[in-house]
């Protein structure tokens, strides 16, 4: 057997698939290392794909050349648009997904694709020489070498599952887990934690009662992950709501001493913004009920998901609890609920390019790093192959901006600040969220992709088709509309005529107009597609507060251009406080746009700096 590689992955969940995919769509000769190759792309909680800021997330992955989007297009059961009530800047795409399907989906495009070799084997150690990695041994005591590894190693690590007084070492969903790794990287000077994260229960179609609850359909119109798909019609296979009620919050908090979560069973943090039902029912005492979404796994399975309650609580609890919910009330378990305890490294050891600042060529990227999520961890598993495969080559790494991508914003979230929970991405977390929208994810990356190798020559002619459709949208949009025209238009939308006329542009900016009616009411727009109009629609309806922010971004990127030396003194810098040398010290920051993001770091300090930087400079 080959033993020698450019690059090996470990893991081969959702930010190892991308990395792999990313290094041998490169050109990389790649070894792919898991655990189990019935794990691949495993959707070990819920059965879906992107939500909110995580449609984002996946659009920019595609964007980018990656397949996380192309696969979630193919293995939709429903798509839905979330937050259509509110602006574009916060509309995020949200696939129900054929869990089992969207696996093989993913395992045959591995299969097939140039250049990646596939073994199930269990990485037990990284392979270094004068703090540069040479490769991996596995538990069979074989090893593969390469100048290059990335650990994604997602949520497996030392990983143990938890139900009430039960417990027992393994992965999501039963798989092996991997015993041996977190201890060679507590060697190699790595900083290890433990979080903790769940899932709900899995339970029979059969035994539910969907008449008395809401029944939630697809979107009619569906604008798919993948930019290289177009839009279709279509409400997909439904999902369910219902909710909690008093009954299951007395049920609750009368057994919180049998809780994991309370009684000190579980010793891991667990993530924020998803929490288990019982730390909602505690930490949210004033609600009545919370919400539970009921939904399909799959096409060839009679099991359902109930979104919204995930438990760490014993079996008896769980079936009684379950049953106190509308349209639940003769439910069968087919899959108990569970929390899952993992070690984790602390991101803060990263460089953006999610490399290890200890160790050459070892790169992280998803659950590692101490983030949550599907669109998480393949985002960061994406920009991981792209800089391994470009740090091969002997060229600069691909940093995303806060200004251009949300996977920009989580990547410096996770190396700059840090986390003390399971990170999880979120629209509030990124200042630039109206540039940032998820319909033109592919405008702002595509050419990034391209240059780093990974973006095909089909999907960039398709980008620029795409290209060449808005600047004629655009110049259509500039034209007058006549008068006889524009009056009888906006007499039928109820709103008021203009003296002068107007241009098609202006009269969109009117918020009674909206892209869609203007182009069933207008020939002129008829070789436009409705998906290019909607993206002209947000940058003229909101192109003052686009202009606002752009010369925000511009500010900001003047301190991103401004470099600090790799191993630049802070210590000997007096006019900085005790507490910013010390997180300058443990962050060690690329640039001073980076620095002025440290948790600690004031505005003062960063003034200092600069001084310091440029009286370094005029030295040498």
């Amino acid at each position: 057997m080959e033993k020698n590689f450019d690059a090996i992955v470990v893991g081969s969940g959702h930010a190892g698939v991308e990395s792999s995919l990313a290094l041998a769509r490169t050109g990389k000769k790649t070894l792919l290392l898991t655990l189990s190759l019935d794990s691949i792309s495993f959707m070990a909680c819920n059965p879906s794909i992107g939500g909110t800021a995580k449609g984002h997330l996946v659009r920019e992955i595609d964007a980018l050349g990656g397949q996380m989007g192309l696969s979630a297009d193919a293995a939709a059961l429903q798509l839905k648009t979330l937050n259509t009530g509110k602006g574009p800047a916060v509309h995020s795409l949200r696939g129900q997904e054929d869990k089992a399907l969207y696996h093989r989906i993913m395992k045959r495009e591995l299969e097939r694709c140039q250049n990646l070799t596939i073994i199930q084997s269990e990485a037990v150690e990284v392979l270094t020489q004068n703090n540069c990695v040479c490769g991996i041994k596995t538990s069979l005591n074989s090893s593969f070498f390469a100048p290059v590894v990335i650990l994604t190693t997602g949520v497996y690590l030392n990983s143990r599952i938890i139900i009430g007084e039960y417990t027992k070492d393994c992965g999501p969903n039963g798989f092996e887990n991997a015993k041996s790794l977190t201890s060679n990287l507590i060697d190699l000077g790595l900083p290890v934690r433990r979080f903790k994260t769940g899932t709900p229960a899995r339970v029979k179609k059969s035994s539910l009662d969907f008449s008395v609850m809401e029944i939630q359909y697809g979107d009619d119109i569906i604008y798919p992950f993948s930019f290289m798909h177009d839009c279709t019609e279509g409400k997909g296979i439904p999902c369910y709501l219902t909710y909690t009620n008093q009954k299951t919050h007395e049920i609750i908090l009368a057994n919180l001493k049998r809780s994991p979560l309370f009684n000190g069973t579980i010793s891991g943090t667990g993530p924020r913004y998803c929490p288990s039902i019982e730390d909602k029912v505690v930490r949210f005492s004033d609600k009545e009920r919370h919400q539970i979404f009921i939904e399909p796994e799959g096409m060839d399975t009679d099991e359902m998901y109930v979104q919204g309650m995930s438990s760490s609580l014993p079996f008896d609890v769980q079936e009684e609890m379950y049953r106190t919910v509308k349209g639940m009330e003769n439910v069968q378990i087919m899959r108990y609920a569970y929390a899952i305890e993992y070690d984790c490294l602390d991101p803060l050891c990263l460089k953006p390019s999610l490399e290890t600042k200890k160790i050459k060529g070892l790169f992280c990227a998803g659950q590692i790093n101490g983030s949550s999520g599907y669109e998480e961890a393949a985002g960061q598993g994406l920009i991981a192959g792209i800089n391994a495969s470009l740090y091969l080559s002997g060229k600069e790494p691909l940093i995303i901006g806060r200004d251009e991508g949300y996977i920009g914003v989580l990547i410096d979230d996770l190396v700059t600040k840090g986390t003390n929970e399971p990170y999880r991405m979120m629209t509030a977390r990124a200042e630039y969220r109206l540039h940032l929208r998820q319909e033109n994810a592919d405008i702002r990356l595509t050419e990034k992709g391209r240059d780093a190798g990974l973006v095909s020559d089909e999907r960039y002619s398709a980008f620029l088709k795409r290209k060449e459709e808005i600047e004629k949208c655009f110049s259509l949009l500039e034209k007058r509309v006549p008068q006889s025209d524009c009056k009888s238009f906006l007499e039928e939308c109820n709103e008021s005529v203009p003296i002068c006329g107007a241009t098609y542009s202006e009269i969109l900016k009117r918020k009674g107009i909206t892209a869609a009616k203007l182009k069933s009411h207008f020939n002129l727009f008829s070789d436009i597609s409705l998906r290019t109009m909607l993206y002209a629609e947000s940058e003229i309806k909101y192109s003052g507060y686009l202009i606002k922010q752009k010369a925000q971004i511009k500010e900001t990127l003047m301190l991103d251009k401004k470099k600090i030396p790799e191993n630049f003194d802070y210590e000997s810098i007096k006019g900085l406080r005790i507490e910013a040398r010390q997180k300058l010290c443990a962050v060690r920051p690329e640039t001073v746009g980076q620095a002025s993001r440290i948790s600690g770091v004031s505005p003062a300090d960063i003034n200092v700096l600069l001084v310091c930087l440029k009286e370094d400079k005029n030295k040498k």
